[in-house]
């Protein structure tokens, strides 16, 4: 059993993974005042040498090392290990981001969910976007889009190869899909294309909800050129965003804020360390990001079937 932490004091942070984004969490951990960065984790010697010359803090091969050593920790390690790190960490008395998505099954998922709970500790998943979706205004429209369109396009950089798109970066636009719309998914359509190996690189996908509404969401980590934008159908108009352009076209009666990305790590860390500190409620609740990776597994499911007669599947909503 390993030793609880006793929070007072600055809070000691780690961060496991210290790649593309692992060393972003370390920066912003950094410049967070009551916050001590105290170690990083990563199995590349390259990396850690890295980490050390940049974050002047020790770098470590195995996270294991870790446990019961720090109050709270980022997770930046590839999908399919969230799930054993999560747990670990959980059990050694520590609070816990992970970056998306919370682990690879339902079953570890909830499994995860039931530890914080037990463990009385934090857990939050790491789906930055919605702080730039909760400064427009967006998310607070008591009405529910008719129809909503995502899509999200990049060049092959082989990060998140671990999984598929959807899990990779389809899952970030299931998670705002299901901020905008409520309730129950009611069917799945999706086509699929692997080039780079054996999981799906592109994905078009269709989910209809039980009160008629339906999102339609393009993704893929192949694509010459990037985009990535949202289009949501209201009854008294259409809101678009292009996020590349931060340009929002408008033709509802509501009043949105202008799109300012701002720095949405930045403030997922932040407010991370705000619940650790002061009990204020995480802004993505692990049980949300069960959500988005239900509807993102039967988006797999539905992908590897293409073809066939779409699949009926009730959600089992998570509240």
């Amino acid at each position: 059993m390993q030793r609880r932490i006793r929070e007072q004091g600055s809070l000691k942070a780690a961060v496991i993974g210290a790649g593309a984004f692992g060393r972003h969490h370390a920066s912003k951990y950094r410049g967070l005042e009551g916050v001590e960065l105290a170690a990083i984790a990563d199995a590349n010697p390259e990396v850690r040498r890295g980490a050390l010359a940049t974050h002047g803090v020790a770098a470590v091969a195995d996270w294991r090392d870790l446990l019961g050593r720090v109050d709270l920790v980022s997770i930046c390690t590839p999908a399919v290990t969230h799930s054993a790190i999560v747990r670990a960490f959980l059990n050694s008395g520590a609070h816990v981001l992970v970056e998306k998505p919370i682990a690879t099954s339902l079953e570890e998922a909830d499994a995860l969910i039931a530890l914080a709970a037990e463990t009385g500790r934090v857990l939050t998943v790491g789906h930055q976007e919605r702080f730039v979706f909760a400064r427009t205004g967006l998310l607070d429209f008591p009405d529910v889009p008719r129809e909503v369109s995502c899509w999200r396009m990049g060049p092959w950089t082989g990060r998140g190869a671990d999984v598929s798109a959807v899990l990779d970066l389809m899952i970030h636009d299931l998670d705002l899909v299901h901020q905008l719309i409520p309730g129950g998914v009611r069917a799945v359509e999706a086509e699929a294309h692997a080039e780079m190996g054996r999981l799906a690189d592109e994905v078009s996908a269709t989910v209809s909800f039980n009160n008629g509404a339906s999102a339609h969401l393009e993704t893929s980590r192949i694509a010459s050129t990037r985009r990535r934008g949202m289009r949501a159908v209201y009854g008294d108009g259409v809101i678009e965003i292009d996020f590349l352009t931060r340009k929002l076209r408008n033709t509802t009666r509501r009043a949105l804020n202008a799109l300012e990305l701002g720095d949405p790590l930045g403030e997922s860390v932040a407010a991370f360390v705000k619940a650790v500190r002061d009990g204020a409620p995480a802004l993505v609740r692990p049980e949300e990001a069960r959500r988005a990776l239900e509807t993102a597994l039967l988006i797999d499911e539905a992908a590897e079937c293409s073809g066939d007669i779409p699949r009926q599947m009730q959600y089992a909503a998570y509240a």
